[in-house]
């Protein structure tokens, strides 16, 4: 059975950094898209930033040159480095696996991806 943990949330202070990790198992298939999303409470939940076995990337426009995604094929892991970090950033975070590819217009829709992890807290204090 496909399965998600992500690891490395925590509580910062803003203009800090976190590394998130999403490791994932039980998949027979090469070809993905794998996306990290936040929620914070009481909104909607954002596709922050994704990234395909074909290594096409999308963020989203509050964390453009802040966020990093970024793949380990070997370790089956796809980590969120988060730099520059903003109280505004806190919420849970997620990342969600799918089989397959994506048009580009679709990479951070939720709807998209089947399989989803636990989530990992991050909180920034101004």
């Amino acid at each position: 059975q496909e399965q998600l943990v992500e690891s490395g949330g925590g509580s910062v202070q803003a203009g800090g950094s976190l590394r998130l990790s999403c490791v994932a198992s039980g998949y027979d298939y090469s070809i993905f898209c794998i996306g990290w999303f936040r929620q914070a409470p009481g909104k909607e939940r954002e596709g922050v930033a994704s990234i395909c076995s074909d290594s096409i990337t999308s963020y989203a426009d509050s964390v453009k040159g802040r966020f990093t995604i970024s793949q380990d094929s070997a370790k089956s892991t796809v980590y969120l480095q988060m730099d520059s970090l903003k109280p505004e950033d806190t919420a849970m975070y997620y990342c969600a696996r799918k089989q397959g590819l994506l048009a580009e217009g679709v990479l951070r829709t939720a709807a998209m991806y089947a399989h989803w992890g636990q989530g990992t807290q991050v909180t920034v204090s101004s």
